[in-house]
C-alpha cells in the first residue's frame, strides 16, 4: 500500500470549479506532502512543516 492512500489528503479552496487543476496536501507529523490531483498514482513531495510554513508565507506576500 502507498504511503499517500493513508494520509487525509485535501484541495485547496483557490482550486478550479472544475477540480482538474488542483494541488492535493495532506499533513502528516512533522511534514506536509504535496501531490497533483490529475496524477494521484504519481510521486509529490514531502516537505518539513517548517519549509512548507515559510513557503506559504513567502507565496502570501
Amino acid at each position: 500500500m502507498n504511503s499517500h492512500q493513508q494520509l487525509n489528503w485535501f484541495r485547496s479552496s483557490y482550486s478550479g470549479s472544475q477540480g482538474d487543476d488542483c494541488v492535493e496536501v495532506a499533513h502528516a507529523f512533522g511534514a506536509v506532502h504535496v501531490r497533483d490531483s490529475k496524477e494521484r498514482g504519481r510521486p509529490g513531495f514531502v516537505a518539513s512543516s517548517a519549509a512548507w510554513r515559510d513557503f506559504l508565507g513567502r507565496v502570501g506576500r
